[in-house]
């Protein structure tokens, strides 16, 4: 049995503001300096890890290594994990996609539209359970492994949604918030989702 760990990276000062997707240099606020050092400090009195593994964007980063180090643990970096492409809408404030027609389709039908120029959610779901296949591998020697995995709000709620086999159109039914925790626990394979969005400490 392997226990993934789905984190979602702590605040940013843009979040809910710009949509920052891939954009590079966008680092934890001192909010989420915080809440990575809370869940660092939880997370060791709840679980042993046996890994934790990271999205290669800024933030995620900085939200796995306090995690990992309070294990004495190494951060893996899983290109599987990352941020959606937006596209042609990354670095767009919200307040301006809102008037847009072919974002408003997109987050109601995400199974039929794409960002302009970016990726499919149907592509970061296929992309994103494979990661996670690909981790689980690493630990299949163990009779039981513990692992943290930190990503996106977007993937993680697209692995979610795969988990729980919920059509991606109603992926806006489920919340992700920074710094939480989704439990799933993985049997030969076979997936149990556990918990969802639990958070500690500042929010």
């Amino acid at each position: 049995m392997i226990r993934i760990l789905l984190i979602r990276h702590g605040n940013t000062a843009l979040l809910g503001r710009v949509l920052y997707g891939r954009m590079p240099d966008i680092h934890l606020d001192s909010r989420g300096l915080d809440q990575a050092e809370w869940l660092a400090r939880e997370l060791r009195t709840r679980y042993k890890l046996d890994g934790v593994w990271s999205s290669p964007l800024e933030r995620a980063l900085e939200t796995a290594r306090p995690i990992a180090g309070a294990q004495n643990l190494s951060v893996s970096i899983h290109e599987g994990l990352n941020e959606l492409d937006f596209g042609a809408w990354m670095g767009q404030p919200f307040s301006e996609l809102a008037a847009s027609d072919q974002w408003i389709r997109y987050n109601e039908t995400r199974t039929l539209h794409s960002p302009p120029g970016g990726e499919s959610m149907m592509n970061v779901q296929a992309r994103s359970w494979n990661s996670l296949r690909e981790i689980s591998l690493q630990y299949s020697g163990s009779k039981e492994a513990t692992v943290a995995v930190i990503t996106h709000g977007d993937v993680i709620r697209a692995l979610l949604i795969l988990l729980l086999g919920v059509s991606l159109d109603h992926i806006d039914r489920l919340e992700v918030a920074p710094a939480s925790v989704s439990e799933v626990l993985l049997f030969d394979g076979e997936p149990r989702v556990r918990t969802m969005n639990q958070t500690y400490g500042p929010q």
